[in-house]
């Protein structure tokens, strides 16, 4: 009887114990998974972050967020900055065109319900984030591609227009003399618009915008575009767009990996850091440029880039602040 006793008593308490352990177990890991869970920070402010310095872009969506603004909203008008511009040589109206002659532009939106939309290989539209977003909303379609996007940009009441202007043209035929393709690391302190954005209330989205590589081959589509690549939200642990090499990108899904590396725990700048050397260990990069940005759900934000010369710009008051991002290759 006494043994028996003793054995009962030993399991009630191990028993016990294992509760407790457990216990304490699940609050360890309820801790860390707060930290990036879809809890509602009330301190949070909304706060626009942007590749590149596109200050005015950035300061329209974080205007319109300020206001109480939609978020979609915010994102579309501000990238429509860049889109607009024929000065601006990488997205939209002017942006360089591929061998052929031909601009050809890319583009993703995706929102805080996991909503996305995108567009590639699409010419005669200037603002392909707009049509991104159409897809998004009103087909049951991620991506549309090529002429059957450009039927989708007209169907839904879209002005076609000719994106190669005199200087593109002029920048082309001075390729064409030695028609070497060789892309320059931030040639012209700017590239694709990625943008990701965080509302009053914890809310988060983003959008990405391109005409691509300068001469590239015909048909070529890089990550700008592709969910996961170029651009990926998760409501409930953060945001990340990336610029640059976007053959690069897209091996490594490196949005949707920085995101991931989020959830683990790790905050936007390590998650970003981790992604690009994850590219360089892989894949060396030496020659080539990659930089990716991010937003924690509770409103933390970081950039890291392969090579230095990469920014980026950050709304979360009235006058902004430019970022030189911390690079791999100094």
């Amino acid at each position: 009887m006494p043994k028996k006793d003793s054995r009962r008593k030993f399991i009630k308490n191990l028993s016990a114990s294992s509760v407790v352990i457990g216990g304490a177990f699940f609050n360890s890991c309820s801790s860390k998974l707060d930290k990036t869970s879809s809890q509602k920070d009330k301190s949070i402010k909304p706060l626009v972050i942007s590749t590149w310095n596109n200050h005015e872009a950035n300061k329209v969506a974080y205007d319109i967020l300020k206001k109480g603004g939609n978020m979609l909203d915010a994102i579309e008008q501000g990238i429509h900055i860049p889109e607009n511009n024929p000065n601006d040589t990488s997205v939209g109206y002017g942006g360089r065109p591929d061998r052929d002659g031909y601009v050809t532009l890319d583009a993703c939106m995706m929102d805080a319900q996991g909503n996305a939309g995108s567009v590639t290989f699409m010419s005669g539209y200037k603002n392909p984030i707009s049509v991104a977003r159409k897809v998004m909303e009103e087909t049951p379609h991620v991506i549309l591609s090529g002429v059957g996007a450009e039927d989708f940009a007209d169907a839904q009441g879209f002005k076609r227009i000719n994106l190669l202007t005199d200087d593109s043209k002029k920048a082309l035929d001075e390729w064409k003399v030695e028609s070497k393709y060789a892309p320059k690391i931030n040639a012209e302190r700017h590239d694709t618009i990625g943008m990701i954005a965080i509302d009053k209330d914890g809310n988060l989205s983003g959008g990405c915008s391109t005409s691509g590589l300068a001469y590239k081959m015909r048909g070529r589509v890089g990550d700008s575009p592709v969910i996961g690549a170029g651009l990926f939200v998760d409501n409930e642990i953060g945001a990340a767009t990336a610029t640059g090499l976007g053959e690069l990108v897209l091996k490594t899904l490196g949005t949707f990996l920085v995101v991931e590396l989020m959830r683990s725990g790790l905050s936007p700048q390590e998650a970003c850091k981790k992604a690009v050397l994850r590219i360089a260990n892989k894949y060396g990069g030496k020659d080539n440029q990659v930089g990716f940005i991010a937003i924690s759900k509770m409103g933390h934000y970081g950039g890291y880039s392969l090579q230095k010369g990469f920014q980026y710009i950050v709304h979360n008051s009235e006058e902004g602040k430019l970022f030189d991002a911390e690079s791999y290759y100094s």
